[in-house]
């Protein structure tokens, strides 16, 4: 594979190639997804459920982020390598500024970042210097408490309707990447054809630019409930990586999402 940059993620959703993205929280599982063809690496707050055991990501300090996001940088390969801003970096425009060029210099070569269209002035600023943006919509876990537990997000058509203004909003100010998480099969077509810029989906239905999960679901060692979105791929694997390989040829090929993976 190639190294993927921001344009490579351009240039695929241009002619209409499906990429595959991944969680990644060290350098060994950052070189076996990579090696496996996945094109772009996660190193997600989700962290604080998966490795710290915490019931959200909301514990997750950037001190965390920065330290598994050097390990993940020292084996991304030719991967893109995204990383969560934690809870409260987005609070102010100068903490956003702050907190993405700790993550920079630790390796990441994109930041994701929860919010909504208000985020559009950090995001311009954060673009202004240099610092490509993924913009999370839908679903926001570090929103938990607010939304009232994780659930489907822009069911009625208002709310549909918002997602997708607040998706254009930001894109203009410069978000590279939208990524829409756990929001209805239409609406996560809706803002794909909407927008110039790549979309990822995570429970956002087939259509979109981009496919993530979190590493260990595609492991099927999730704990407790499993989400609807999941598909465990070691189930069809002999090895870690046989399973990566899967996930990614399946998203490659549209075979994943099915239609019993959306809303």
């Amino acid at each position: 594979m190639k190294t993927v940059t921001l344009s490579t993620l351009q240039a695929l959703k241009r002619a209409g190639e499906p990429f595959s993205c991944l969680t990644a929280y060290d350098a060994t599982f950052a070189r076996t997804a990579s090696e496996a063809g996945i094109e772009v690496l996660l190193v997600g707050d989700s962290l604080g459920m998966v490795l710290q055991g915490h019931t959200s990501t909301l514990p997750v300090t950037l001190d965390d982020i920065c330290y598994h996001t050097r390990c993940a940088a020292q084996g991304k390969g030719a991967s893109l390598l995204m990383v969560d801003l934690p809870f409260m970096s987005n609070a102010t425009t100068e903490r956003m500024l702050e907190d993405a060029g700790a993550l920079m210099r630790a390796g990441a070569e994109m930041v994701k970042v929860e919010g909504e269209a208000w985020m559009a002035d950090g995001i311009r600023e954060l673009s202004r210097r240099g610092v490509p943006v993924c913009a999370h919509l839908g679903l926001t876990p570090q929103t938990v408490h607010q939304l009232g537990g994780y659930k489907v997000q822009g069911r009625d058509a208002d709310h549909a309707e918002r997602i997708l203004e607040d998706a254009r909003t930001l894109a203009e100010a410069g978000a590279s990447v939208i990524l829409l998480e756990c929001v209805p099969a239409s609406l996560g077509r809706a803002v794909t054809e909407a927008l110039d810029v790549p979309v990822i989906g995570i429970g956002a239905g087939p259509d979109t630019d981009g496919q993530i999960l979190v590493m260990h679901d595609v492991l099927g060692v999730t704990g407790g409930r499993t989400p609807r979105f999941v598909k465990n791929f070691m189930a069809e694997a002999d090895d870690i990586q046989g399973a990566f390989q899967r996930y990614h040829e399946d998203v490659k090929a549209r075979r994943f999402p099915a239609e019993e993976h959306g809303f």
